[in-house]
């Protein structure tokens, strides 16, 4: 027999709940729709390809910045041969210069926050 069972089944009962709700608040929710970034380039291949670099760009922007400060390595060569520049500035922000449309549409929706403008210069927004 289990004693003071009421009490364990309602412990039980609560504990399931709370952890449950937060995958009950999203069913009821929705998810909010996917951002899409804007480009604003000519260009139409980037140093990854598209999946890789939604996945995993930070990973490839740190590494960037330890061989850039780090190592002197100013350069890095694409899978297809290319030559570009590892820069944030004069790389990334070429083909996606509009920090507010490209950058924080992402981020904004992920609640993260980046470190990268802690040290870059955000560039100011051209007028349309």
């Amino acid at each position: 027999m289990l004693y003071d069972g009421g009490k364990i089944l309602t412990g039980l009962g609560v504990f399931l709940a709370a952890a449950l709700l937060p995958f009950w608040h999203n069913a009821v929710a929705g998810k909010k729709p996917r951002p899409e970034p804007k480009l604003v380039t000519t260009e139409t291949r980037c140093v990854q390809p598209k999946d890789v670099m939604r996945a995993s760009h930070m990973a490839l922007l740190d590494r960037w910045r330890d061989e850039v400060v780090r190592q002197g390595v100013r350069t890095t060569t694409t899978a297809d041969g290319r030559v570009l520049e590892m820069s944030l500035t004069n790389g990334c922000l070429t083909c996606h210069p509009n920090k507010k449309e490209f950058c924080d549409a992402c981020h904004n929706y992920l609640a993260v926050t980046p470190y990268c403008w802690q040290c870059h210069v955000e560039r100011k927004e051209k007028a349309s």
